[in-house]
């Protein structure tokens, strides 16, 4: 009986010792879900050191300077909920460019409010086609899921490809962010964010304005869902009030082009 024992104590030493060796779970495997300390009193908001040292590394970006009291919209468009037309109807009046990260879905079943956006002036960005977790996909198997839009893309619309992307409900670890530049792409995170793609969860507008006037701060990256009309009603308000305190919009490609740490060797060509 003894002998099994030791037996069985030394198979598992050797397993053991062969993890150790390998760490299968390493660092590039693992998930990271995208979070940071939220901003208030118009400080900005942080995701802290050691991940704004990957993002730099591969020139993803979450904010914009914080001297500078410019705002960034974007919004994430898995479906359509009815609400997109009127947001860009308030985009459109108030004068400004945002940028939609959309799925194969949206490109597929709501073409005209694409074409409206390139047509509008806004900046199309890719959020991959089938809304996978690209963490769990190889480095090819990433690179086909943003080619896979683009091609898309250029087939239903005037535009070729895209050139900035954001991972599926956040979730991405470095081999994300490498696979998307060496296709030419960058990742855009975001800085302030709230609960809001619940299509049945309505609230109300003032919910909206009262959430990003909490998160406000100098630089902002804004991520918001066209699937509320929550966002519908309380865009307007917000964006007066954000212009009464001295803020204004502007957009991905102004603020790429003029933030001096992202590495230029990873910008697209």
């Amino acid at each position: 009986m003894w002998k099994s024992h030791f037996v069985g104590i030394i198979i598992a030493t050797i397993i053991l010792s062969i993890g150790l060796v390998y760490q299968p779970f390493s660092a590039q495997a693992e998930e990271i879900h995208w979070g940071l300390k939220k901003a208030t009193d118009e400080q900005q908001a942080e995701a802290g050191g050691e991940m704004d040292a990957m993002l730099k590394k591969h020139g993803a970006i979450y904010k914009g300077p914080a001297d500078k009291k410019v705002l960034y919209f974007t919004f994430d468009n898995g479906y359509e909920n009815g609400y997109t037309e009127s947001i860009l109807d308030t985009l459109k009046a108030e004068g400004i460019q945002a940028t939609f990260f959309l799925t194969g879905h949206y490109l597929e079943s709501a073409t005209p409010l694409v074409k409206r956006m390139i047509t509008d002036g806004h900046q199309i960005g890719n959020h991959s086609y089938g809304h996978p977790n690209l963490a769990k996909l190889s480095k090819e198997g990433i690179q086909k899921e943003l080619q896979k839009f683009d091609k898309r893309l250029s087939e239903l619309t005037s535009l070729t490809r895209t050139t900035v992307t954001r991972p599926p409900e956040g979730i991405f670890n470095e081999q994300v962010l490498e696979a998307a530049n060496e296709i030419g792409h960058q990742h855009i995170f975001w800085s302030v964010a709230f609960i809001d793609w619940h299509k049945d969860q309505k609230k109300g507008g003032k919910y909206a304005y009262d959430q990003l006037m909490s998160q406000i701060h100098p630089g902002a990256i804004i991520l918001m869902h066209t699937v509320s009309p929550d966002n519908a009603e309380g865009l307007p308000m917000f964006i007066k009030e954000a212009r009464k305190m001295g803020y204004s919009f502007g957009t991905l490609d102004d603020l790429i082009m003029n933030n001096l740490d992202i590495p230029l060797t990873l910008l697209p060509e």
